[in-house]
């Protein structure tokens, strides 16, 4: 009687193991994107800004790669919160600018005492430094902003370091100007509408629609950043690039004369735990996405996706490096 109690103890446990590794066993790491797959956190930026519908767009593109089962695109506080997030494992993409990644890499700035292991996956557009003044204030370059009332951006943005950076490749400080304001684009252009201010700093892509506003009701210049100037800053912060707003087009304030600039690139990053596979997978659907009619943001379209892995200030992650050297667009 006991051998035949142990015999049947023995004949269930088998037939319980047998039902743990069979369909079940299999059901429970099924999904989309297999066994292997990740959800993706994409950061971005404020919803009324350019980088959240550019992670819309790009969501789709990203969710047909067999390693992402769903690309969440979050509105965040933009590159210094993107960069926080990511080296917090809250995101695993994200949109910044190149001058915020930089002193994360260098660990000055916002980031002072704490660098940031920061990696590239791809360029973007440049945000493009613009400085407009009313026609009748006599400014005609950078240095003749002296003495002169300056809306500078609100203060610790990005466009207030770019305004400090420029007056800097001149020598010039606040202390120059006759008047500083920490406005908005918005609150900068209704100063100077009411002939509060005699110029002011945007940095943002190419058009600016408040800066469009602008030019439908008062008559104003575009001040350029071109030689010398140009060139300090380009030495100094090496995520500026030469940049030149053109002329005659309707779509880019319908200039007279090109306006010879400086910009900052935009790039996307992702964590440095992602795999190379996974890495090297959404750098290759990001740049055929380029190269196709369905680019549906405006800021995206002026890609040459060939320079997309140029001149980056954070290094490559391996699986993006990979990409680009197997298409030979590496310098």
């Amino acid at each position: 009687m006991f051998k035949k109690l142990v015999f049947l103890l023995a004949l269930a446990s088998v037939m319980v193991l047998a039902a743990c590794g069979g369909d079940g066993g299999s059901e429970e790491t099924s999904g989309s994107g297999g066994s292997d797959s990740k959800s993706i956190v994409l950061g971005t930026g404020g919803t009324s800004g350019t980088y959240y519908p550019i992670g819309g767009a790009l969501k789709p593109v990203f969710e047909e790669s067999d390693s992402i089962d769903n690309v969440t695109v979050e509105s965040t506080g933009a590159s210094v919160a993107n960069i926080q997030n990511i080296q917090d494992q809250l995101n695993q993409m994200a949109i910044i600018m190149s001058d915020v990644g930089y002193e994360a890499i260098e660990g000055n700035g916002q980031f002072d005492g704490n660098p940031v292991d920061v990696q590239a996956m791809a360029g973007m557009y440049q945000n493009v430094v613009q400085v407009v003044a009313l026609k009748d204030s006599g400014i005609q370059s950078i240095e003749d902003l002296k003495g002169k009332k300056v809306g500078v951006g609100k203060v610790g943005s990005g466009v207030e370091q770019s305004a400090k950076k420029v007056l800097e490749a001149v020598g010039l400080t606040y202390d120059d100007l006759s008047k500083v304001t920490h406005t908005g684009y918005a609150d900068s252009v209704q100063e100077m509408k009411n002939g509060n201010l005699d110029a002011a700093f945007f940095t943002s892509g190419v058009p600016n629609s408040n800066i469009t506003d602008l030019q439908q009701q008062t008559d104003i210049n575009f001040v350029e950043i071109k030689g010398e100037t140009a060139k300090k800053l380009m030495d100094k912060y090496p995520f500026y690039k030469a940049n030149k707003i053109e002329a005659g087009n309707e779509a880019k304030y319908n200039l007279d004369n090109p306006v010879e600039t400086v910009g900052i690139q935009n790039m996307i990053i992702v964590s440095p735990d992602l795999s190379e596979d996974v890495v090297y997978d959404l750098t290759k659907r990001y740049y055929e996405y380029l190269g196709t009619e369905g680019v549906s943001v405006g800021a995206l379209k002026q890609l040459d996706r060939d320079e997309i892995a140029k001149d980056l200030v954070a290094p490559l992650h391996p699986g993006a490096k990979k990409f680009y050297e197997e298409q030979g667009i590496l310098e």
